[in-house]
């Protein structure tokens, strides 16, 4: 009886949260919204930390119900089925990541700072994302995601390419276009590879050491391609990078 209650709760949360408060319909549907709202978020954090755990394919609408600590049968009044919970998913990460990569690179000249600080400012918002989202790598760093998954994601990685080539146009004039693309290209896949090394381990002593060897390749190959501290010359280092 219980859990046929809840179910019928979240039912009527779930058409508030849809439609919204509605107007004058008055204190008792803005809490319903806001249940459903609160409900939602619970279901797409269970998500993500199932899709990390097990992998898309494996993952199933019950386990993502139990890690939630609700009834498959609430679930569903969110979500028809896993993909629907996985496309918000998607979706949510999308905007976040956008939000980090505009935090990495609008906030900084590449320019006028030396290579250590450049590397820091670009790198640790980014970094901070995956850490927090570790559903993210579940999501659109397997070779089963789905195409409906990977669509949603080419955009921002194209974004992420283009704004990688432009700080490397800055840092590095004497290179073509052709071998910006083919730096940037090297320098993402470098990244991507050693964020889960980062993420996977909870020591902070030891994620902070991790990120400062991550730091120290990156630094070493903007070095390598004629990109060091614009300020002293190119080619000179700007010292070893920071953690």
């Amino acid at each position: 009886m219980q859990d046929g209650r809840a179910t019928r709760e979240d039912g009527q949360a779930a058409q508030a949260a849809r439609e919204g408060a509605g107007g004058g319909r008055g204190d008792r549907a803005r809490r319903r919204q806001a249940r459903g709202e609160r409900r939602i978020e619970q279901i797409l954090a269970a998500a993500a930390e199932v899709f990390a755990r097990s992998g898309y394919e494996a993952a199933t609408t019950n386990a993502i119900a139990s890690q939630a600590g609700i009834s498959p049968g609430s679930l569903y009044q969110f979500f028809a089925n896993k993909e629907a919970i996985a496309g918000a998913l998607a979706d949510r990460f999308v905007t976040q990541m956008g939000a980090a990569h505009r935090e990495a690179f609008e906030s900084v000249d590449p320019a006028a700072v030396p290579l250590p600080e450049m590397i820091d400012r670009m790198v640790d918002p980014i970094l901070a994302f995956n850490v927090a989202n570790p559903g993210f790598k579940a999501l659109f760093a397997r070779p089963d995601m789905p195409a409906g998954l990977a669509d949603a994601a080419r955009p921002i990685q194209a974004a992420l390419l283009g704004r990688v080539e432009e700080v490397i146009a800055v840092r590095a004039p004497r290179l073509g276009p052709a071998e910006r693309t083919r730096a940037a290209r090297v320098l993402i896949q470098v990244f991507q590879a050693l964020v889960p090394l980062v993420t996977s381990t909870d020591d902070e002593a030891e994620r902070a050491a991790l990120v400062v060897e991550m730091k120290k390749v990156l630094h070493g190959y903007l070095l390598r391609i004629g990109a060091g501290d614009v300020q002293a010359g190119e080619g000179q280092a700007g010292g070893p990078p920071a953690g």
